[in-house]
């Protein structure tokens, strides 16, 4: 199927006020959710990573893509994700626990970020192989979230880790989101012409079983904070069946 994609939609919403409703309390839902991550532990390699089944979420993207600033907008906390002063100098997997506090239910993991020109090349090469290793190999992973500066685009960096994960984006075994950040940087024709340009790129990626969505979004203007909560939400807590 083709990405889902939000963009910044008409200027009124013909959208009915139930399922307005609806939306608004998942959103609230997810968020309150969010807002009890905690910092569970830190790896620098796939075999120090817990061995339980809690499905994870990775979020990823380029250094300065504003990984860590929509980290701590979705938890509503401040410093959980730490964004080091030296772009790509953090080279840990960092996980943080969901839900309950004696029983969580999920996991997010943030990823090292990836293209900062300044990281050595020994371990830029490292951490790519570890990187790829957990995308491609992690029986917990249940969906990447993928962050995206929406003033640049898909680089061909981002292309790159989108091949090491289209097989299994394609066959719908991990779920993929695409946050374009820095959104309201862009005036609405550019934010309208990066979702589109995004949305092509992700095309080569859908497939029949495949779930792929593309946002917007804004760790400043809160813009679509509510949203990429419930989608996150959804992932580890399916809707029962109809």
């Amino acid at each position: 199927m083709s990405p889902t994609v939000a963009g910044p939609g008409p200027e009124t919403t013909a959208a009915a006020p139930a399922a307005a409703d609806a939306a608004g309390a998942a959103a609230r839902e997810a968020l309150a959710w969010a807002h009890g991550a905690r910092f569970q532990t830190t790896a620098s390699r796939l075999d120090q990573l817990p061995a339980d089944e809690l499905p994870e979420i990775a979020f990823v993207g380029r250094s300065n893509a504003g990984k860590s600033s929509a980290i701590n907008a979705l938890v509503q906390q401040r410093r959980l994700a730490f964004a080091s002063k030296t772009p790509g100098r953090t080279q840990h997997i960092n996980l943080f626990a969901l839900g309950p506090r004696e029983q969580p239910d999920a996991r997010w993991a943030d990823l090292p970020g990836y293209g900062y020109a300044a990281v050595e090349r020994a371990a830029k090469l490292r951490w790519q192989q570890v990187m790829a290793d957990y995308l491609q190999q992690r029986p917990q992973l249940r969906g990447i979230v993928l962050l995206v500066d929406s003033r640049l685009g898909l680089t061909e960096l981002d292309r790159r880790l989108l091949d090491f994960v289209a097989e299994r984006v394609h066959t719908g075994q991990v779920r993929l989101l695409v946050l374009l950040t820095k959104a309201d940087k862009l005036s609405r024709r550019d934010a309208e012409a990066a979702l589109a340009a995004a949305s092509a790129a992700l095309g080569e990626l859908a497939g029949e079983a495949a779930d792929i969505g593309l946002a917007l979004f804004s760790a400043t203007a809160r813009t679509g904070l509510g949203d990429v909560a419930a989608t996150l939400h959804g992932w580890v807590h399916p809707a029962p069946p109809a």
